[in-house]
């Protein structure tokens, strides 16, 4: 629980500060998203190498009940007590971060934010942001390649801010935090719903992506454990 609040913490206030650091360097919004992108990519890198062996380095609710669902089905995952208790710690984490990133460019702390995320077309982004998030976890798993998770990842996040129309949140936990800041990275809080609504379904998508593709199997453990957890990448095939 506490590597996931502060693994999720960290990985706000990156995204947080790294977007206020942007806009008080430079009026270009293209600059802007360049810098926010970049400093996202090599801080969640760092992140889940750090945390990755301690708590699987979730640090989203959306992976968290992925791992859960597919555990169900599998009979191999995270324990229901666990889902219970990693998903408040994301969450408070998430404002933490925030908060802290406000604190730091002396900012109001816990301003709602303004900027108003609310069309068709960013939760369609939404959708295709995690649900290629979950394949690509749940597929480092199952291909036994779960070590290059911190670079997969973070690399996947980072194109993803680009090709998506809404930056890639792909995060229920991350989008909460981002109402409490009232800066470049923030999220009005009525756009909050559809957003983790869009997240959600993207989630169940990606799982049906990894069924069609790899078929049925057991690597839920493997994500739980970590995503530098090799012992666990050799379980092997359910009928």
């Amino acid at each position: 629980m506490v590597a996931e609040f502060v693994g999720t913490a960290a990985l706000v206030a990156v995204v947080v500060g790294s977007g206020i650091q942007a806009t008080e360097l430079t009026h270009d919004v293209g600059v802007q998203l360049l810098a926010n992108s970049l400093a996202t990519v090599f801080g969640l890198g760092v992140l889940i190498l750090l945390l990755g062996p301690v708590s699987g380095a979730h640090f989203n609710p959306a992976v968290t009940l992925a791992a859960w669902v597919y555990g169900s089905c599998t009979g191999d995952g995270p324990a229901g007590r666990e889902v219970a208790a990693y998903i408040p710690a994301q969450i408070a984490g998430a404002a933490a971060g925030a908060i802290l990133a406000d604190a730091m460019f002396g900012r109001p702390l816990a301003q709602w934010s303004t900027h108003d995320r609310f069309a068709g077309h960013l939760w369609l982004g939404e959708v295709v942001a995690t649900a290629g998030l979950v394949l690509l976890v749940f597929g480092l798993a199952r291909t036994g390649n779960a070590r290059f998770g911190p670079v997969a990842v973070a690399s996947y996040i980072g194109a993803a801010y680009w090709f998506t129309s809404s930056t890639s949140f792909a995060n229920p936990a991350v989008t909460i935090g981002r109402a409490f800041t009232d800066t470049f990275a923030g999220i009005a809080p009525g756009s909050l719903g559809p957003f983790i609504a869009a997240q959600l379904v993207g989630a169940a998508l990606g799982l049906g992506l990894v069924l069609a593709v790899f078929g049925r199997s057991a690597p839920a453990a493997a994500v739980h454990a970590g995503l530098q957890g090799e012992s666990d990448l050799t379980a092997p095939a359910l009928p």
